[in-house]
């Protein structure tokens, strides 16, 4: 009987530049809040796919609508502030 072996390492190293750099992890940190406010809007939307949305479902989903937007204001207002020149 003939043995079947894996050609490679048993363990494949893990290759350089598959890390988030530094720049990569600051930029997820920054976007955080709008990340949170998207998934929080994905859930009530989920919530009421398998029924007619009740009023209080629709009510989360505006509530959720508009803590998104609230979010992308917030970082476009943040990112204009940090151009040279500050906000025009």
């Amino acid at each position: 009987m003939k043995s079947i072996v894996a050609l490679q390492a048993l363990v494949t190293p893990w290759p350089d530049g598959l890390e988030p750099s530094d720049a990569e992890l600051d930029a997820i940190e920054w976007e955080m809040p709008l990340i949170q406010a998207e998934v929080d809007l994905l859930d009530a939307e989920i919530a009421s796919l398998d029924r007619a949305p009740a009023e209080l479902d629709e009510r989360r989903i505006r509530r959720a609508r508009r803590k998104v937007l609230a979010a992308r204001r917030m970082l476009t207002n943040q990112a204009i502030a940090s151009l040279p020149g500050g906000a025009a």
